[in-house]
């Protein structure tokens, strides 16, 4: 894939820098204090997002799992292949259309870590299958029906190897999912029956549905303890494929439970523990800084936007709103303050009250602000502020623009 050029469709891109590529931006010189930048622009701190990269990579490492990051966080080529360089077994998916970008960004071990249904779908995944024996390609499966659904797809492309499984494990009230041992293994003798179209190679969960609610961590490691006890059950009864039995879990939250959770061995077939983080490039200033326990991560993801009104004591108008920064779990911190040509002010006191479409209410010590005035705001669940931004700008430690990353929602 040729690196794309950057162009009037990226927020925060000063007209001059159109039709550069990410590469060549760094060399302007341009700094986002300086006031060189459009308003709003969201921003990642290089430093930060590469010690996070390799923090992670060493965790995996060190516990002697597999990290397969989940690329939906960023759905960003240039952040995938620096987690790929980092040492990534491969890259997590959520739909049959990340599997399509991946494959284009010529990827070649993917997790699709959810069901299909759509037949569409379904025959894309067989397909690529079929027209690539070196693809590594793992899907989910929860019930017989969504196994059949699969399997026919594999007769349909006429594929000469079987599609490779792994059952969900889930949890009562909760998302997708077998809910207790018995449906696990009848699940795993039903893919048996279906071969040579599909072959069970392990078993999955997705321990941090309800990272938000205070039980959480007790239920991350009951919804672990049930994805082992699954794959107790079906090693007894020789139910997995060739190969080590693979054993998946870890969002960006619980990866300490994951790690002690998930054991080297079961049934006497060596495992291979695979976690998924994604979070973990940019971390943040809100949720995963809460909770999350290993390894040590930095905030990288900032987003600033100019004081745009002063209506009355207390209060500024900025211009940056929902389609800018995430706002599902926590609203955005104010985390600094600059005022072009003076410098930097202080941003105690700053809370975010209020966010529109294209603005957000920041109660202000009345005078502490003026029009012009920058403001970056950290963020809480970084997922939802990279599908906003076309391209987000790498910065250094001092806001000079070092270059960008570009995004393919």
């Amino acid at each position: 894939m040729d690196e794309p050029r950057l162009d009037w469709r990226n927020k925060g891109l000063p007209p001059d820098a159109e039709g550069l590529t990410p590469g060549d931006i760094g060399r302007l010189g341009l700094n986002l204090l300086d006031g060189d930048m459009m308003m709003p622009v969201a921003i990642l701190r290089e430093r930060a997002l590469r010690r996070n990269i390799a923090a992670m990579q060493a965790f995996a490492d060190r516990i002697g799992a597999l990290l397969c990051p989940h690329g939906k966080t960023s759905m960003s080529p240039e952040l995938f292949a620096m987690q790929l360089a980092a040492g990534a077994w491969g890259l997590t998916a959520a739909t049959a259309h990340h599997v399509r970008i991946y494959r284009r960004l010529g990827i070649g071990r993917i997790f699709l870590a959810s069901q299909l249904a759509a037949r569409a779908d379904l025959d894309f995944i067989a397909g690529e299958l079929a027209e690539d024996p070196e693809l590594d390609l793992y899907c989910l499966v929860d019930s017989p029906e969504s196994a059949e659904l699969l399997a026919a797809a594999a007769s349909r492309a006429l594929l000469g190897r079987p599609i490779q499984l792994l059952i969900e494990t889930g949890f009562a009230g909760g998302r997708a999912g077998v809910r207790d041992v018995d449906q696990a293994l009848g699940l795993a003798r039903r893919i048996g029956e279906a071969a040579p179209f599909l072959q069970l190679r392990g078993i999955e969960t997705f321990e941090g549905i309800r990272q938000t609610v205070p039980q959480a961590r007790s239920e991350a490691a009951e919804m672990i303890g049930l994805a082992v006890a699954a794959a107790e059950a079906a090693a007894a009864e020789g139910l997995f494929g060739e190969g080590p039995l693979l054993l998946s879990a870890g969002g960006s939250a619980f990866l300490d439970l994951c790690a002690a959770g998930l054991p080297a061995r079961i049934g006497g077939l060596p495992v291979q523990r695979i976690i998924r983080p994604g979070c973990y490039v940019t971390h943040d200033h809100g949720l995963y800084a809460r909770i999350a326990a290993e390894p040590k991560l930095e905030p990288a993801l900032e987003t600033w936007g100019s004081v745009l009104s002063l209506p009355e004591p207390g209060l500024a108008i900025v211009g940056v709103g929902k389609r800018d920064v995430s706002n599902d779990i926590d609203p955005p911190v104010p985390i600094g303050v600059h005022r072009p040509g003076k410098g930097t002010l202080p941003a105690e006191g700053l809370r975010t009250l209020g966010l529109w479409d294209q603005h957000l209410g920041l109660g202000c010590p009345p005078g502490s602000l003026a029009a012009g005035d920058l403001v970056g705001f950290g963020i809480s669940h970084p997922c939802s502020t990279f599908d906003r931004w076309r391209a987000l700008f790498t910065v250094d430690e001092d806001y000079r623009v070092t270059g960008a990353v570009t995004t393919l929602f």
